[in-house]
């Protein structure tokens, strides 16, 4: 991808077009994961990472603090957040760019699966919690990863209990048309799914990701001027 990101050799250029999809990232590699706006074609969340670890089994990567990113406000700036639940998802928005403040997060998510899982640390490596984001399966491409975010999420803490989060936006979502009764029940089936996963402390919460750290040598990777591209080639 731009701005001088390593890849594996699989992502280098054909003799006649740009990159392909690569089938893995080499540790190091600097990557975009993206997520789709809701209801509509367009790019409105951008975080270049470090990956980790890529491979058959699972996709790893690191958000570093400091890191510019793209993300979405309301029309007038203001932040999404702030905005009453009502009309949240029913204002113009636009995109911005910020940092990523705060200590980093890791993100797995393995192929194919309808969620991906985010570690959250305090201040001094202290871990914080697991954070389930349910999401279209990630598609790649050359320059990273894309999906939808589908609003509802589990956090799960370090003594195993776990509860459900944004449950309000989800119902919010299927009132504002922007999914459908079939792809609700699809995250709803995702998130159960999930929740016996943590049930049984399976992969990745039993995997020991809390006691990774990033190598100090990794540069927090550069926002890419061209960070809403469409991919050339989408990986099947």
């Amino acid at each position: 991808m731009a701005d001088g990101e390593a890849v594996s050799a699989t992502a280098g250029p054909g003799a006649d077009g740009p990159a392909g999809p690569v089938e893995h990232w080499a540790p190091g590699s600097r990557i975009l994961w993206r997520y789709r706006e809701n209801g509509g074609p367009h790019v409105h969340i951008a975080r270049p990472v470090t990956v980790v670890r890529d491979d058959a089994e699972l996709l790893a990567v690191w958000l570093a603090p400091g890191t510019e990113c793209v993300k979405p406000v309301l029309a007038d700036g203001t932040p999404v957040h702030l905005e009453p639940l009502a009309t949240r998802y029913t204002k113009p928005r636009t995109v911005q760019r910020d940092r990523w403040f705060g200590t980093g997060v890791l993100k797995l998510a393995r192929p194919g699966e309808a969620w991906s899982v985010w570690l959250f640390w305090d201040p001094g490596w202290r871990f914080k919690n697991w954070y389930v984001n349910l999401e279209e399966p990630l598609t790649r491409w050359e320059g990273g990863v894309d999906s939808e975010d589908h609003f509802l999420d589990i956090s799960v803490h370090p003594d195993r209990s776990w509860h459900w989060r944004d449950e309000d936006e989800f119902a919010q979502a299927q009132r504002d048309r922007l999914m459908d009764p079939a792809l609700a029940e699809r995250v709803r089936r995702a998130g159960r799914a999930a929740v016996a996963e943590i049930r049984a402390w399976g992969s990745p919460f039993a995997d020991g990701w809390e006691h990774w750290r990033p190598d100090p040598a990794w540069p927090v990777p550069p926002l890419p001027g061209d960070w809403d591209r469409t991919p050339a080639h989408v990986s099947s």
